[in-house]
């Protein structure tokens, strides 16, 4: 006799959740803010302990206060300062052990026309978007650092696949992301490390508000028009990362998961 709509499960099925994250730790760069805030606060509710890292420490604090459950940690550090990125996180896990998972959320991303821009702006583009993605690969595959099994989720943009005026330095910089996530999942399969990356479109973040307050409002709504589901939110992002860090995706590495609510539609 098959079971009727409502009935509960049988006893001897257990009920599964691939996306837990029940005894993992999971640190996220950008932590204080946006898709960074956003990604902390969902892996917390999937039950990773979470590690949110950033320059700025009451905004730190802010999101530290949002997330379920408890022992999570934060950590004020400049990830411009790229050199130090490894040692960084090896006297991180020394102390709050292993990673199970690095989201790098952190970065820029100025609106700069080709008239204007600058090498410095591209510089300081690529040093937080790309060289603090290089190097937190590097230090993540340290003995110690990483569990086996562990995963890497970076975050590029559709900006990397759909040219706008203005974006040169940040689409260059998201390119390079989805060409690294390709790289290092092959060069990291020997250390048992997954490395993927989520590419998002327009979602209601600072830097969003920001780029918003740029344009007039013609254009901006031009804009929004582009999204046949809406501007999207951080936590539509965040379920993503959290997928790629689950074992749900540990047969996917080197991939880049498009979440732009039908832009490149």
């Amino acid at each position: 006799m098959s079971p009727r709509e409502g009935d509960p499960p049988p006893a001897s099925r257990a009920i599964v959740n691939p996306m837990d994250l029940t005894g993992r730790t999971i640190l996220v760069t950008g932590g204080s803010s946006g898709i960074g805030r956003g990604t902390a606060i969902r892996l917390s509710e999937l039950g990773a302990r979470v590690i949110i890292a950033g320059r700025n420490p009451q905004r730190l604090q802010e999101t530290l206060s949002s997330l379920a459950g408890d022992g999570h940690l934060i950590q004020e550090f400049d990830l411009t300062q790229v050199d130090d990125i490894p040692e960084w996180l090896t006297k991180l896990a020394a102390g709050a052990g292993p990673l199970d998972g690095i989201v790098h959320c952190a970065g820029i991303a100025p609106l700069k026309p080709l008239r204007i821009l600058t090498v410095k702006v591209i510089r300081e583009t690529m040093n937080i978007n790309v060289e603090a993605a290089f190097m937190l690969a590097r230090g993540f595959r340290r003995n110690n650092v990483c569990r086996s099994g562990g995963s890497l989720v970076l975050i590029s943009s559709v900006a990397a696949l759909r040219g706008n005026s203005g974006q040169s330095a940040y689409a260059a910089s998201k390119g390079a992301i989805i060409s690294l996530t390709k790289t290092l999942a092959v060069e990291l399969t020997s250390d048992h490390l997954r490395v993927n990356c989520v590419v998002p479109a327009f979602v209601e973040t600072p830097m969003y508000e920001a780029f918003k307050r740029s344009q007039p409002e013609d254009q901006h709504s031009q804009t929004v028009s582009r999204h046949p589901l809406g501007v999207g939110k951080p936590v539509d992002v965040a379920n993503a990362i959290a997928f790629l860090l689950s074992d749900a995706a540990r047969w996917i590495t080197g991939e880049s998961l498009v979440v732009d609510g039908g832009y490149l539609a």
